[in-house]
């Protein structure tokens, strides 16, 4: 507990790992924090003091350097004591007073408020990280205390505080390479805002030890065995999951639920470079490894210095295992991240080689946000590029390209130059012609195909995954197809206002734009038109209370707008789109206009068949359960499954229209399950009761491209 922390505890855990540390000036930091503290108190009824203690601590743990000890324990001395910045200059020097000033000012920054502030404040934020990181890494401690004794807060503000911390403070430590860190920040943060869904997790976990015994230990032994086997000193480490990081594979789009793989992680480490290589052939000799899951950062390092290779591998009983396999030297980096500059290892500052120059780190990562002309580009690019992993792609001069994750070919040519990425008509991946949303991995070769007289096109924007590629596409198609979205963005302000029975007159439409800060209604228009802004944006401006209740279902015919008067629709039976998926139009002689999911393989035949695209939205409104999608599912060969699985469909208030069993195993079926949907959202609820359930090995959305249009069956 942080009450019964004293000023020796601090200074042993300190001495542990920096002998040489200045105890002096540590005791002389906690009796002035102490005193300056005096009479103060937190919700708990705590001493205040506690907190700057237990920050001190979390500092300490990551064996940090004494100027960010002593600036932990008076990180809020200036702001909520007599304190002021120059006495504490002059008893803890300099350096200590400007990093205590600069926690202090990033404490008082507004990082939730509206987004013109948020951007203005995202700035002072990398600019503090810019001037010495140090800053950020005692907030990220203060941050991790806070929520650790979140419980003791008001209800509104611990789910104010936790919006925050999953939206800003977790994602910034991962990306400083404090993968832990992140991690217990995410998990605090899901007990606040999804109780219930971490609960169940956790009901999950004791279910899944009950029915397989202890699987990290069996598993522990089967990797220490083919340690032994081939030769290699290694210590082999496995964990469970947090429950967060569980319930977000469980949430990410077309991917089935994998217990082991999602559940528990196991970790190699072994004494150089060489022997993490022999380590991975002894895995994939023993173990099959899984197609599309190897990842080797030792060759591609991140930006912030971590270094690992990552493969997944059938294991016992052909389920899924993940293994990180590193060096002593990596681990310290993959553990404190960018923080390895500054840590100490037996009195001496560590001379890590993969430790990054944060100065070097801080200056890279700004570079990526001088593009942006305006704050809304500029939060584009911190929420798009701040918060991803990033993959290396290859010019076929041999030149590196450094992308988020889930980067494309049209990102890789915005990427070269605005120029290059406007006039793409095509790629090659590893000489291999593929279709411009295909996303990057790591270490592929990427050769972009341009024309004279290519324009981007609206679809673009739901391809692309980089700010820089967005922020091009849309002045381009702001200047080529203005008067077109003006078009369409009428028809779709005239649907939704319909909806909730008011008229889009102009005076309406002026008024919104106003209000979002936009020039005219024509601005606005031709935003909802290129799909910057939605029809909800612009109701909700206007009418609040009506935007959350916006009447009866949205009637089968209206379903899809950007029509032409005198055109049909048809669903894609090859993709099957439901509404809040973004979707485009191909017209097909004699069948009328085909929609298509923005990701549908067919479209890749069509990329140079523009002249056929037709650009369509869904309704805003509640649509009725109607939409089918066809649903691939793997269950165990066991009795009663298979109506349980009937029935978990059913409450989810979803119909089947039809089922087929594609295969009869002696342990498992695989069947084809057509579900009427309302939405995209009913679609992942469905998803996610079917992943869940013990008895579902797998459970994705079935694609067909041999359905498509011209060759039904």
């Amino acid at each position: 507990m942080a009450e019964e922390t004293t000023v020796d505890d601090l200074i042993g855990c300190v001495r542990a790992y920096n002998p040489k540390c200045n105890e002096h000036l540590i005791r002389a930091a906690f009796d002035y924090g102490a005193r300056m503290h005096e009479g103060q108190f937190r919700h708990s009824g705590e001493p205040y003091f506690t907190h700057p203690v237990a920050v001190a601590m979390i500092v300490a743990e990551q064996r940090l350097d004494d100027a960010t000890i002593i600036t932990a324990l008076l990180h809020d001395t200036i702001e909520d004591t007599g304190s002021t910045f120059g006495e504490v200059a002059e008893m803890f020097g300099r350096e200590v007073a400007d990093l205590v000033d600069g926690v202090t000012k990033l404490t008082n920054l507004q990082l939730s408020s509206s987004e013109t502030k948020q951007a203005e404040n995202f700035r002072k934020l990398f600019m503090a990280m810019a001037r010495d990181m140090r800053v950020i890494l005692v907030k990220l401690a203060d941050r991790l205390h806070n929520m650790r004794t979140i419980k003791s807060m008001r209800p509104e503000k611990q789910v104010q505080k936790a919006r925050e911390t999953v939206d800003i403070f977790a994602p910034l430590a991962g990306r400083m390479g404090m993968q832990w860190m992140r991690e217990e920040l995410e998990d605090l943060t899901f007990g606040v805002l999804n109780p219930e869904g971490r609960t169940s997790i956790m009901r999950r976990f004791v279910h899944l030890r009950d029915e397989s015994g202890d699987v990290i230990e069996k598993i522990t032994s089967d990797i220490e065995l083919e340690m032994e086997k081939a030769g290699i000193k290694a210590e082999v480490y496995g964990r469970a999951k947090r429950p967060y990081s569980v319930w977000r594979k469980m949430e990410e789009k077309d991917q089935g639920f994998s217990r082991l793989s999602d559940i528990y992680g196991f970790r190699v480490i072994t004494e150089n470079n060489a022997d993490c290589y022999r380590v991975l052939g002894a895995i994939h000799t023993r173990w099959r490894a899984v197609p599309g899951r190897f990842k080797d950062y030792i060759s591609q390092p991140k930006s912030n210095g971590y270094r690992s290779i990552h493969t997944t591998v059938s294991g016992r009983d052909g389920k899924r295992v993940e293994v990180q396999i590193r060096t002593p030297q990596m681990h310290d980096v993959a553990e404190v991240g960018v923080a390895a500059h500054w840590s100490y290892k037996d009195g001496v500052q560590s001379e890590n080689p993969f430790a990054v120059d944060p100065a070097q780190w801080v200056a890279t990562l700004n570079e990526r946000f001088d593009t942006a002309d305006d704050h809304d580009e500029f939060l584009e690019h911190v929420k798009l590029e701040m918060y991803t992993d990033q993959v290396f792609g290859f010019t076929p001069k041999g030149e590196v390209i450094k992308l988020p994750r889930g980067a494309t070919p049209l990102d890789f040519a915005y990427a070269i130059h605005t120029r290059i990425g406007d006039s793409c008509v095509g790629a090659k991946i590893d000489g291999i012609r593929v279709p411009l949303w295909t996303r990057i991995r790591n270490g592929q070769s990427v050769e972009i195909t341009t024309a004279e007289g290519q324009r981007p096109q609206a679809t673009w924007l739901d391809i692309v995954a980089t700010g820089k590629a967005k922020a091009a596409i849309r002045r381009s198609l702001r200047e080529d197809d203005r008067e077109r979205f003006v078009k369409l963005g009428r028809e779709l302000a005239r649907v939704a206002f319909e909806h909730i029975g008011k008229v889009a007159s102009d005076k309406a439409l002026a008024t919104a734009a106003r209000h979002l800060g936009l020039q005219d209604s024509d601005v606005l228009l031709a935003r909802l038109g290129s799909a910057e802004l939605t029809a909800r944006d612009v109701v909700e401006t206007l009418y609040p209370e009506l935007a959350e209740h916006q009447g009866d279902e949205v009637e089968t015919g209206r379903a899809v707008l950007g029509l032409a008067q005198d055109q049909t629709s048809q669903r894609a039976s090859c993709c099957q789109p439901v509404p809040g998926e973004r979707i485009v139009g191909i017209t097909y002689r004699g069948e009328g206009v085909v929609v298509h999911g923005i990701d549908c393989p067919v479209l890749g035949e069509l990329e140079d068949q523009t002249e056929r695209w037709v650009d369509l939205h869904w309704h805003s409104g509640r649509h009725a359960a109607e939409h089918t999608v066809t649903m691939n599912v793997t269950i165990s060969n066991d009795s009663g499954v298979l109506g349980r699985i009937c029935t978990l469909i059913g409450e989810q208030k979803a119909n089947i229209s039809d089922l087929k069993f594609v295969e009869r195993k002696p342990d498992f079926y695989r069947l084809l399950i057509d579900i009427d949907l309302r939405d995209a959202e009913h679609l992942h609820m469905v998803m996610m009761g079917l992943e869940a359930d013990s008895d579902v090995a797998s459970v994705e959305r079935f694609r067909n491209v041999d359905r498509k249009p011209g060759n039904t069956a």
